[in-house]
């Protein structure tokens, strides 16, 4: 019901149409499907946030599978390294396999596959 009281509008609720409802039992009312509502939200931002939690972790994971096999490959790549520094062999070997070169008297075969 609206009442025009000197030029304000005045807003008075009307409880004609809850015949057995007082304004405690509406209150109660109000306040149970407030805290529902508010549950609700609770509860799905918590879903949602566990699922965001759970692709952040498993993200961690893959990046921390790439980071162990990066470092493992770096180890290899050093010990060629060390390798290729320290053992006159192991330099001509790896000059007459990829780059296919042989000293003066040799003669070198290549076959397809």
């Amino acid at each position: 019901m609206v009442r025009l009281h000197g030029g304000n509008v005045l807003f008075i609720i009307s409880l004609r149409g809850f015949p057995d409802m007082s304004l405690g039992r509406l209150l109660a009312t109000f306040y149970a499907v407030l805290f529902l509502a508010l549950s609700l939200f609770a509860g799905i931002s918590f879903v949602q946030s566990y699922q965001e939690l759970t692709n952040l972790r498993a993200q961690e994971a893959e990046s921390r599978r790439r980071l162990a096999d990066a470092e493992e490959r770096l180890k290899e790549q050093e010990r060629y390294l060390v390798q290729l520094s320290n053992d006159p062999e192991f330099v001509e070997s790896v000059i007459r396999k990829k780059l296919g070169y042989a000293h003066p008297s040799e003669v070198v075969f290549r076959f397809q596959e």
